[in-house]
């Protein structure tokens, strides 16, 4: 007999319920990472996020827009009103990344140039390697 896991009730407590990203601010991120051919547009957890030789470099997640930089750039970004590290599970940041502030989204040659830094940089970084598929999970058995 298999046990059924509630996921609610699961061991790491309840999932998280991840937010969409407003379908505007999805065009516009689209449009931007359209200039960049190298980078791979991927959803991740229903929002879209680019990567550049396996690295994400930029993304969106729910109506927040974040940026990965490089060590010497991220102060200078979270420096600016609105600006703050990303934390896509409360206690849980991602030290690398930043959320754009409006100021920087809402004007289309702050974001082309703060993308442009999240592009070289992510040029810089080690490729990563695809994580290995493992074998496919069985779906719900029927009864």
């Amino acid at each position: 007999m298999v046990k059924r896991v509630d996921p609610v009730k699961r061991a790491g407590g309840p999932r998280p319920a991840f937010r969409q990203s407003p379908p505007a601010l999805a065009e516009q991120f689209r449009k931007t990472m359209a200039s960049y051919p190298e980078a791979q547009v991927r959803m991740v957890f229903g929002c879209p996020c680019a990567f550049i030789r396996g690295n994400m470099i930029t993304g969106l997640f729910g109506d927040e827009w974040f940026v990965r930089l490089s060590p010497e750039q991220r102060p200078g970004l979270l420096r600016l009103k609105g600006a703050h590290p990303f934390e896509p599970m409360p206690g849980r940041p991602l030290r690398e990344q930043v959320v754009l502030p409006a100021s920087i989204v809402g004007s289309p040659a702050k974001l082309q140039a703060t993308i442009e830094k999240a592009v070289v940089h992510g040029r810089s970084l080690p490729p990563r390697a695809p994580k290995p598929q493992g074998p496919a999970r069985p779906g719900p058995q029927k009864r």
